[in-house]
């Protein structure tokens, strides 16, 4: 709670929401330091093997897809007031995104370390170089479509490059 850049001078109060602030850098992982959106992407992959771990494995598709769909719809929101509270379009801490994106990347990956680090791997690659159409995605309003949509379609890029290693035996 002590950002700086979300704090009014000389007061510890917070000027944003914090329930924005918590859902948007992932309970803090975004003010970590450096690569913010690494640590948010490794706070997904590890808190996804924590919650899969504790599901029957009949539910680990479903699981991660809820987990998904819930980072992105409870995402949007956080994204867009926290963007909005520090005045910047998309700022680095939020990393909301990140955990969306990687967890599209993972929808029906095993649990191995191997799927799980590949998973991690393309996710962050397909993040930072953003191909075509990734990087038109974050122009969407309100802030927080923009923010989430283009680490999404980093997601379908991992997802497809994931599981299309994972059908040809690379990662056995």
């Amino acid at each position: 709670m002590g950002d700086p850049q979300h704090t009014k001078k000389g007061s510890a109060r917070p000027t944003r929401p914090y329930w924005a602030w918590t859902v948007s850098t992932f309970f803090g992982a975004g003010a970590l330091r450096p690569g913010p959106g690494t640590w948010g992407s490794l706070a997904a992959v590890l808190s996804w093997a924590l919650l899969a771990h504790a599901l029957p494995t009949r539910l680990h598709l479903a699981g991660a897809l809820f987990y998904c769909a819930a980072a992105t719809a409870i995402g949007i929101p956080a994204a867009t007031r926290t963007a909005r509270s520090c005045g910047r379009g998309d700022p680095s801490h939020v990393v909301i995104d990140e955990v969306a994106g990687q967890m599209l990347t993972l929808v029906g990956a095993p649990l191995t370390w191997k799927a799980q680090l590949a998973g991690f791997l393309l996710f962050r690659a397909f993040d930072i170089l953003k191909p075509p159409p990734i990087r038109l995605l974050e122009r969407l309003r309100p802030e927080g479509v923009g923010i989430m949509l283009d680490d999404l379609g980093a997601g379908l890029y991992g997802l497809a490059v994931l599981q299309l290693l994972l059908q040809l035996g690379f990662l056995a």
